[in-house]
């Protein structure tokens, strides 16, 4: 099909899982600057999946099949799902034929990931995740300079994330802070930093994490702290935690380099808080204030570009930011800090063989 008659269709669009975070995706869907339309949406609770309906009125189920069966011309779906149904999801879903989009991290397990990318592609259909944070505006302006070889040679990344979750906010669902659903601070509230971290940083040449347990009646960990070492040999240092009180106090990754540093900050890496390079350029004077930018909680305000993305790329047959392999690496560095830390802070190698592949098993308090 031509591009011109492409970028002309609308894309129809089903969402399966109507929790916390499927609000983002909908206030997306059905903006009327995003080429896509809401045909249904889906929920093993009806009451989650009736409210959704009744806020974008349209038909509601409690089984994506039912869904997908009276609504056959859906062209992508969005599995907003706990973390740990990513997989068997994806994996149904692929039978249909549709261009799928799965929320962070895309799975708990390497092999699960591997088995999602193959079997879309077995249908010549795109698997998309979500890395809203990729898409903020600080975020883009630090990725540019970094395109533009304004840091030189790297020396260290550095991530936090020092977030509030309280033991009310794991007890309002049954799969929050458990080891087959969910995984820990890592896989779950650190994954967007830790992408962030590869991304500009490059490939993780060998890592040594530890995770505790320290204030949460949980499974998994609320607090992890790792040390990296890049391919190029620069360094990296990670820290996260939803032990925090009281209240979050951020989400930052900061950027050294032989020729200058940055730091973004904020709670959702949304706000510049130090640029300066030695090849000082005239814009560099406003990109503080110009490429900051408020938030209304940690998520960020990243989804809309993120989704666009996805939508564009589907209909204009191109690129998207991260699309299956690439989400991928998320999880093959997620391992490996959780199979250092079930293993007292032994060196690992993101991608190499493991000895434990759920995300999650790794309390060492």
């Amino acid at each position: 099909m031509p591009e011109t008659e492409l970028r002309q269709n609308r894309l129809k669009v089903g969402i399966i899982g109507c929790g916390r975070i499927s609000e983002k995706h909908l206030s997306v869907i059905t903006d009327e600057h995003i080429a896509a339309d809401l045909l249904a949406v889906a929920d093993l609770d009806e009451t989650k999946a009736r409210e959704k309906s009744g806020k974008y009125n349209v038909p509601w189920y409690t089984n994506y099949e039912d869904m997908l069966a009276e609504h056959p011309d859906i062209d992508l779906i969005h599995v907003l799902t706990p973390t740990g149904y990513h997989a068997r999801h994806v994996l149904d879903l692929s039978k249909y034929g549709k261009h799928i989009v799965v929320e962070k991290p895309m799975a708990l397990r390497l092999e699960d990931a591997d088995e999602m990318i193959r079997a879309q592609e077995r249908q010549h259909r795109r698997l998309f995740i979500i890395k809203q944070n990729r898409f903020n505006q600080a975020v883009m302006k630090v990725r540019k300079a970094m395109d533009q070889g304004r840091f030189g040679k790297l020396v260290m990344g550095t991530v936090r994330v020092r977030w509030k979750r309280d033991q009310r906010y794991y007890d309002q669902a049954a799969w929050r802070g458990t080891f087959e659903l969910d995984g820990g601070v890592m896989a779950q509230q650190a994954t967007h930093h830790l992408d962030l971290l590869q991304w500009f940083m490059g490939p993780i040449a060998s890592l040594q994490c530890r995770a505790a347990t320290r204030l949460m009646n949980i499974e998994v960990e609320d607090t992890a702290a790792a040390v990296m070492q890049f391919t190029s040999g620069a360094l990296g240092v990670f820290e996260a935690t939803v032990a925090t009180r009281p209240e979050d106090l951020e989400g930052s990754i900061s950027i050294l380099g032989e020729n200058g540093s940055v730091v973004i900050g904020g709670t959702a890496v949304n706000k510049i808080e130090y640029w300066k390079f030695f090849d000082r350029r005239s814009e560099d004077d406003t990109i503080v204030k110009e490429f900051s930018e408020e938030v209304p909680n940690v998520y960020g305000n990243g989804h809309f570009l993120c989704i666009q993305n996805i939508v564009d790329a589907i209909r204009c047959n191109k690129k998207a930011m991260v699309e299956g392999p690439e989400g991928k690496k998320t999880v093959e560095l997620l391992t490996a800090l959780y199979e250092s830390a079930s293993m007292d802070g032994e060196t690992k190698v993101p991608g190499e063989k493991i000895t434990r592949s759920r995300l999650g098993r790794s309390r060492n308090v």
